[in-house]
């Protein structure tokens, strides 16, 4: 996710265990091999971020060779091809979910890609921007006849809100249709919604993205009570959880990329709080980062 899944948070998810695959920000595939990966917030990773997928955000099949070399440079572990980002901005450069319109182009793509990587290649879609199975159906099936190892399905159209109930119900459609492994997203946010969401859907794994900003130990806690993972119970202190993404940004990252992360995080984060929203708002008027750590620590104090 934009701003979230991004080292701070990566490291803070994998030390409390039980994730399979850790994912990068969408990365600009026309920017990406002008970035330097010790400077942009975007690629900065240590040794323990593995395996790290890289997930390029792509319009044009052309923009795929030099994206590819860039990403075998830095030695990542797989690369995800987003076509499910429902983003207005990125609609208009005609990637994201805008790429399920475009199923030819969205070829060109997979099989340049496919021709260029040896790595793990996969792909993030939605149910299109639309219902309609047939149009599904051909380009997951497109999808897989190309060469994608993995297909994860957010269960939401387009046009459909996050407010909305996922349809998990489609995500066991695709499974039906093709062979690779399918991955679920969209909705997961507790154990109880991770046995739900792979009782209907019947997918293969789960992805996870808002709910990892909101508790970051859900994968240990999902890999300890649903998959039977032998991994310690989370022990969580959320003033401790918020401190240490803190110290990370300002490890990480140069002074002028901190605060606006921060920002990105504490609405997520805060949503533990009965009354989270005054966390957020507290950071969110913060003119910089000691001063957003010295407002959340006194409503860690007080509650309020």
């Amino acid at each position: 996710m934009a701003g979230l899944t991004h080292s701070a948070l990566r490291q803070i998810i994998f030390g409390f265990g039980g994730v399979g695959l850790l994912s990068t920000e969408m990365l600009s595939a026309r920017s990406l091999p002008s970035e330097s990966p010790s400077v942009s917030p975007y690629l900065i990773r240590t040794v323990l971020e593995k395996p790290l997928s890289y997930q390029l955000l792509v319009s044009t099949a052309g923009d795929i060779p030099q994206a590819i070399d860039a990403l075998h440079k830095l030695k990542a572990d797989a690369i995800d091809l987003n076509m499910g980002c429902p983003a207005p901005a990125v609609g208009r450069m005609g990637a994201g979910v805008r790429l399920m319109e475009k199923p030819e182009e969205v070829r060109l793509m997979v099989r340049e890609a496919r021709k260029r990587t040896q790595l793990p290649l996969t792909a993030k879609i939605r149910l299109g921007i639309e219902l309609n199975e047939q149009k599904l159906k051909e380009f997951c099936t497109m999808l897989e006849d190309e060469g994608i190892d993995i297909l994860s399905v957010h269960a939401r159209t387009k046009k459909e809100s996050f407010a909305r109930r996922p349809r998990w119900e489609w995500i066991a459609k695709v499974k039906e249709w093709v062979k690779i492994p399918v991955i679920a997203n969209g909705g997961i946010f507790s154990v109880q919604d991770a046995e739900n969401c792979l009782s209907v859907s019947g997918a293969d794994g789960l992805m996870i993205g808002r709910g990892a900003a909101t508790k970051p130990w859900l994968f240990a806690e999902i890999a300890r009570e649903v998959y039977g993972c032998k991994i310690a119970e989370p022990v969580v202190s959320l003033p401790l959880v918020y401190g240490n993404f803190i110290d990370l940004i300002n490890e990480l990252f140069r002074p002028e990329h901190r605060i606006g992360r921060l920002k990105q995080f504490t609405p997520y984060f805060a949503q533990n709080y009965k009354f989270g929203h005054t966390l957020a708002t507290r950071v969110q008027s913060s003119r910089g980062v000691d001063e957003a750590r010295e407002r959340a620590g006194i409503f860690f104090e007080t509650g309020t």
